[in-house]
């Protein structure tokens, strides 16, 4: 079994509090965190607990759980015994909802506490957090904002704003602290303009995210231009990539977007060129090939898959390991020095071989 680095690098980081979810440090200095939302049917802990454990078989850092009724609050007990990772509570307007999760070993919840009835009840959700360590998420969505604010005659980001601010009063009020907020909208320059304007206005942690971004495809592009100019500001603290896909694509991606920022440098860092007219060898397929292979391999290691070897290896020299492709055959290099000439049927195996020597792996 591969094993398993981290390594992270922050850059002009905003300064934000540091709260926990279970063992999971957000905010503050601790790496910006990955996370995201079971699809699966909450009260079903089987297949909860069976897609959790594939979501941390990927890296994934926190995971999300939609809390409908009773029976999926009772599921709480057993998940958050046997669930590798913490695990957040996604609460609406049921108060009892989630005072049965806190009783039952929630890590954390999502909720707003303007949206869950009247004033005792926020109170007694306050208490019961509090008497367990249970930081509060203030989830604020652009499509579902208070009729108050939605009726102002200002930007929708400013409303967003508001209806956090408002929020954060209700939980400061009653002297709670442990929170965490976010501000998603599916328009990325809203959700952009939203977290930059509230990132000076407050010291809590950010959770990042462009809600309903969509498909694998469209949802990637959105996904990576706001969290990824955010993010290059030093803006936020732990992010989901929503996409309408299987949940482990989210991951993938959200540590993608960390990596190609320097901000988290986990697994491997895949590049190619583009194909042009001197390729002489499937490019495409190889690269799909190679990528796939050592989409597991858990080292911070550059792998590149070059069209040709006229210059590859030169362009690829900052990478670690590479392939330059020829007429049936292939070049492997390592730091720009090519190093072995084999058979295009032998590129991938023999590059294997190699990476695995290096770094005294056992398959």
């Amino acid at each position: 079994m591969f094993f398993l680095i981290y390594n992270y690098i922050m850059i002009n980081r905003r300064k934000s509090k540091q709260i926990s979810i279970g063992d999971v440090k957000i905010g503050g200095d601790a790496p910006i965190s990955v996370q995201s939302m079971c699809n699966t049917d909450t009260r079903n802990v089987q297949k909860t607990l069976e897609q959790i454990n594939e979501l941390a078989a990927k890296g994934c850092e926190i995971v999300r759980l939609a809390i409908l009724n009773k029976d999926a609050a009772a599921a709480i007990k057993e998940l958050s015994i046997k669930s590798p990772l913490p695990l957040v509570a996604d609460i609406h307007f049921d108060y009892r909802l989630a005072l049965q999760c806190i009783e039952n070993g929630i890590h954390a919840l999502r909720i707003n506490p303007g949206n869950i009835g009247k004033k005792e009840h926020t109170i007694k959700v306050v208490q019961a957090a509090k008497s367990h360590n249970i930081p509060i998420r203030i989830g604020i969505n652009a499509g579902s904002l208070e009729k108050e604010f939605m009726a102002l005659e200002i930007p929708l980001y400013e409303k967003m704003i508001k209806s956090a601010l408002r929020h954060i009063e209700i939980l400061e009020d009653l002297n709670f602290y442990d929170i965490k907020l976010s501000l998603k909208s599916s328009d990325v320059l809203t959700t952009i303009k939203a977290y930059q304007e509230v990132a000076d206005i407050i010291d809590y942690p950010l959770h990042l995210g462009v809600t309903e971004a969509g498909t694998l495809k469209s949802g990637l592009i959105k996904s990576s231009i706001g969290l990824g100019t955010l993010l290059s500001q030093g803006i936020g603290d732990t992010i989901r990539v929503s996409l309408t896909e299987n949940p482990v694509e989210e991951i993938d991606a959200g540590f993608g977007i960390l990596k190609s920022l320097n901000l988290r440098n986990r697994g491997v860092n895949f590049i190619s060129c583009p194909t042009c007219g001197r390729t002489q060898i499937d490019l495409i397929g190889l690269a799909k090939k190679v990528e796939d292979k050592f989409k597991d391999l858990d080292l911070p290691i550059t792998i590149a898959v070059m069209g040709c070897p006229v210059n590859g290896p030169g362009e690829a020299k900052h990478a670690d390991f590479g392939i330059a492709g020829a007429i049936n055959e292939g070049y492997i290099f390592k730091k720009g020095e090519i190093i072995a000439r084999v058979p295009e049927s032998d590129l991938i195996n023999s590059l294997e071989k190699i990476i695995m020597e290096s770094y005294k792996l056992v398959k």
